[in-house]
């Protein structure tokens, strides 16, 4: 009678062990990172690969888990129950249910599991071969509630062989990317970057293109001596050259070539043509997304394209520096004039240029101000405003004040902005409320 108690005891216990064995697997194959994982893989981890495939099943892993789990639960309980009453009577029902529900919840489940997400990876590769046996050994068992299981819901009009991946590959790295942010395992600026890269098959060349307004060019009609000069002046090593109208480009003149061309004459300009010293222009249209430029770059080993819109009118200029920026930020030498289009006041407000990109501003201060209908600061402001807005005029979005400083012509400036803390109650005039001002 005494070893039958014995044994009795011992099974339950070691029935106890085994659950909580099942609940930590369910939950280290679960939480594994599958980045971690597929890397242990490619380098030739035997049981990183198995994990994988253990994940790429998740139903029937997760269907054979759970049977091993009730099962050893449900035996466990059984046998806890009959050894109480054999020692109480049938009072002993009810301390079973009470030191079983103890035992299983806290060595079964919460310690286990407790462990397991802690060291998800390492517990993965250590059960997975077992884990691999049980999924074998219960698949026809498996394989029977999954046929039940669909047959039920799809009386309910759920049909589970349909499901389709919500998020895309990129919008999961997003997720996870945004997470690890939060969470503090990554810095703003890699998290900018990274965010960076993935947009780079969303952003067209018009969103970061130099504008053709502010783009230095050379004409060809120039002397030489005045074109050497302007070359010279120029903080820029790529001028595009134009003959009779800006819009008509006919060439590209490199600082370099220039150099060789002047060595190959002895210093003689006189003997100097336009014609040893001109690349021929690469015409891009506008609506080129960046990952596609950055790949036309490098197949075609250069740096500097003209951006033109449908009508092959000149839009700007974009470089491979253009790109390399959006990831990241901003690239200067020791040439470059260094002016900043953003001054942050002490009170939080910020006065940005109108020629500020809105894509600059959101990952500057982690705002999500929206770059659909337009790319600058200044064209979010005439979005809002529909119309060409004087100085003094604010208008509010999202619970942003934005207030016009300046104006040149038809071009705005300077915007005071107040982020949505910010916003005083001083400051909260009607949209599109004007004061008094002269025309600029």
């Amino acid at each position: 009678m005494e070893a039958d108690l014995i044994f009795s005891a011992l099974s339950i216990l070691f029935l106890i062990l085994l659950s909580g064995f099942f609940s930590g697997s369910e939950t280290s194959l679960t939480a594994a990172s599958r980045a971690n994982i597929h890397k242990l893989a490619k380098e030739g981890h035997h049981r990183a690969a198995l994990v994988e495939r253990l994940k790429d099943d998740a139903e029937s892993l997760i269907g054979a888990i759970l049977l091993g789990n009730n099962l050893v639960n449900i035996l466990a309980s059984a046998l806890a129950t009959s050894l109480f009453i054999q020692f109480f009577g049938e009072v002993g029902v009810v301390y079973a249910t009470a030191a079983m529900t103890i035992l299983v919840l806290v060595f079964a489940e919460v310690l286990p599991k407790t462990y397991a997400i802690t060291n998800a990876d390492k517990m993965a590769l250590a059960v997975s071969p077992l884990i691999r046996m049980v999924v074998v050994v219960f698949s026809p068992v498996v394989k029977t509630v999954q046929i039940i299981v669909r047959g039920t819901l799809k009386l309910f009009g759920v049909d589970t062989r349909g499901q389709q991946r919500v998020l895309s590959p990129q919008d999961e790295i997003r997720g996870a990317i945004s997470l690890q942010a939060h969470e503090g395992g990554l810095v703003k600026e890699h998290k900018d970057m990274l965010s960076s890269i993935l947009d780079l098959e969303e952003v067209l060349l018009e969103d970061v293109m130099v504008h053709r307004k502010n783009v230095e060019m050379i004409n060809a009609d120039d002397s030489m001596e005045d074109i050497l000069q302007q070359i010279v002046d120029s903080t820029h090593t790529r001028l595009p050259l134009w003959k009779d109208n800006p819009d008509n480009v006919i060439g590209v003149i490199h600082a370099k070539d220039v150099l060789r061309a002047i060595k190959a004459k002895n210093g003689d300009l006189s003997r100097l043509t336009l014609e040893e010293i001109t690349q021929d222009p690469w015409f891009v249209p506008e609506t080129t997304s960046l990952q596609e430029q950055l790949g036309a770059f490098l197949d075609r080993k250069t740096h500097f394209a003209l951006v033109v819109d449908e009508y092959g009118a000149l839009m700007g200029i974009t470089t491979l520096e253009d790109i390399l920026e959006e990831i990241v930020g901003e690239i200067s030498d020791e040439y470059d004039i260094h002016q900043t289009g953003v001054r942050v006041l002490k009170n939080g407000t910020v006065i940005a240029e109108g020629t500020t990109a809105i894509r600059d501003l959101n990952r500057q201060f982690n705002w999500t101000l929206s770059d659909e209908e337009a790319t600058t600061i200044a064209g979010f402001v005439i979005a809002l405003a529909e119309a060409i807005p004087l100085p003094g005029q604010s208008f509010h979005k999202n619970g942003f004040t934005f207030e016009v400083l300046k104006r040149r012509r038809n071009q705005i400036t300077s915007i005071r902005i107040l982020p949505p803390q910010k916003v005083t109650r001083r400051d909260r005039v009607s949209t599109g409320a004007q004061r008094e001002t002269s025309p600029p």
